[in-house]
């Protein structure tokens, strides 16, 4: 099995991408992992995590960590620079305006925006949760114009008709629509299957 690229930035919602990176783990799915350095500094302030590069897995829950290779934030020479280097496609999650911008650009500053890049040039699934709000007409023109490439816009906006009782199940739900662009068999949300009212 190709690795899944899986990018955590600065944005605020770091529970969304280390909810991801349990599950690939729990299924046994190969990940190629950056993490950025200003997500570091959010996943201390947002779940109380600080670790070095060593330990940041096991820190943040991670247990089978034989098939999640953490890759530097400003690392080049990293295989997944290269669009040669085979991959399923890449999850940017949460995804911070200034990296959607960035990509949306063409810039290669760190190596999530070129492994961003080498994804679409290859014609490779993207999939960026952004984490913002409100919405400025810069960050809509970004993503209408990464739309426009098939880059898939999956926002962190749960729903409320699986009888969510829990913030887990919101963070689920929004984890399992990511899933769902891969089309990866998963039970992290109900689906939703029509009204159960009688007719009148």
């Amino acid at each position: 099995m190709k690795p899944y690229v899986v990018a955590v930035t600065g944005a605020s919602g770091a529970i969304y991408g280390v909810r991801l990176l349990r599950f690939f783990a729990e299924n046994n799915i190969p990940v190629e992992l950056v993490v950025s350095d200003t997500a570091k500094i959010v996943m201390k302030e947002e779940l109380g995590i600080e670790a070095g590069e060593g330990e940041l897995l096991l820190k943040l829950g991670i247990e089978n960590t034989a098939k999640i290779h953490l890759h530097d934030f400003h690392d080049f020479t990293a295989p997944i620079a290269s669009g040669s280097y085979p991959t399923e496609g890449m999850i940017i999650i949460p995804c911070s305006m200034g990296t959607l911008g960035a990509i949306a650009s063409g810039l290669s500053q760190n190596l999530i925006h070129r492994a961003a890049d080498c994804t679409i040039k290859e014609g490779r699934k993207l999939v960026l949760v952004p984490r913002e709000t409100p919405l400025s007409a810069i960050h809509l023109e970004n993503m209408l114009k990464l739309a426009r490439l098939g880059v898939r816009m999956v926002p962190p906006m749960p729903a409320f008709y699986g009888d969510q009782q829990k913030v887990e199940d919101l963070v689920d739900f929004v984890v399992g629509k990511v899933l769902d662009q891969f089309g990866m068999v998963h039970a992290l949300y109900p689906r939703w299957v029509g009204s159960f009212r009688s007719a009148e």
